[in-house]
């Protein structure tokens, strides 16, 4: 059998590559936010993982349906519709403001009306999509790495999922935070959300984390986590929770970001990374589930359990 591989992630060689697909994926999501009806918790509006990257799957128009593609192992942009037309655009040396033109102007030669708000969601002192002229690094390797890393991480993401008969997320793709995640509910209302993101309206924020949740995710890196990492965490945080004894030794509470963090590299090099990411994600659910009181035999997928999977 083979034996199951994750690439190395550097943030430090990264960084620029992921910012240029960060606000790319932005310019798409927002085209699909747009056209599509609103889904609790912005669950339309999110990116999935494919065996070629990033898409936005199906999204209807009044005369044809059309989807955006970022195919990390071509290296191009396609935009495709249900009537057989394709427009491509070569990633590498494209920046965003010449993304936003291309994207825009290729809807409208397909007949396709569409109108967004050219300002970056969730980032601080965003720059107008078609007056960023500086994001434009695009190293094909980098891109190849985080999408393989995002397809582990969506296998191992989708079986935690499965053990779950409450009400749960898809494992999707969040283009604001740039991250894949996937979240478990409760059923119980939370106090509102104090919101405070930047360039995301706060009734957004509330109404995404308007009941109990626990969430679990993956992301590249950030300059405030300058690595690429696993995390955990629950709304409202009940008290204790920081304090929880999770696996594996190497996770750890950060207080800054109000989360359990498990650096991907830990994973990376582990002898089976798929069991150590879902020890991780296992206790950290356990360990939220109990100090909110949480009706977990209710909840849980126990004919899975007993499985032994």
């Amino acid at each position: 059998m083979k034996q199951e591989t994750w690439p190395e992630l550097s943030f430090e060689k990264g960084n620029d590559t992921y910012q240029s697909i960060h606000l790319w994926t932005q310019i798409a999501g927002k085209i699909k936010l747009a056209k599509m009806p609103w889904i609790n918790h912005s669950w339309h509006v999110t990116l999935i993982v494919t065996p070629f990257g990033l898409s936005t799957g199906d999204i209807p128009d009044l005369k044809k349906h059309f989807q955006i593609n970022f195919d990390f192992i071509k290296h191009q942009l396609q935009i495709i519709t249900s009537d057989k037309e394709e427009r491509v655009f070569q990633l590498s040396g494209m920046s965003v403001a010449s993304c936003y033109k291309n994207v825009l102007a290729a809807l409208n030669e397909l007949d396709i009306v569409i109108k967004i708000n050219p300002l970056p969601c969730e980032i601080e002192n965003a720059v107008p999509f078609h007056e960023d002229e500086a994001h434009s690094t695009y190293l094909p390797e980098v891109a190849e790495n985080l999408h393989k890393a995002l397809l582990n991480a969506q296998r191992v993401f989708t079986e935690f999922r499965a053990k779950f008969t409450g009400k749960c997320s898809p494992v999707h793709f969040f283009w604001g935070s740039f991250d894949l995640a996937v979240s478990r509910f409760s059923g119980r209302e939370a106090p509102p959300h104090p919101g405070g993101i930047p360039n995301l309206p706060d009734w957004v924020a509330q109404e995404a984390y308007s009941h109990e949740v626990y969430s679990c995710g993956f992301w590249p890196g950030s300059e405030a986590l300058p690595f690429a990492a696993f995390y955990s965490y629950i709304y409202p945080a009940p008290q204790g929770f920081s304090s929880a004894s999770v696996k594996p030794g190497t996770a750890y509470w950060n207080n800054e970001m109000g989360e359990f963090i498990l650096a991907y590299k830990e994973v990376q090099q582990a002898e089976d990374p798929s069991k150590f990411l879902m020890q991780f994600l296992d206790t950290t659910y356990q360990a939220a589930a109990e100090f909110a009181n949480w009706d977990m035999e209710k909840l849980e997928n126990t004919d899975f359990l007993k499985s032994g999977r």
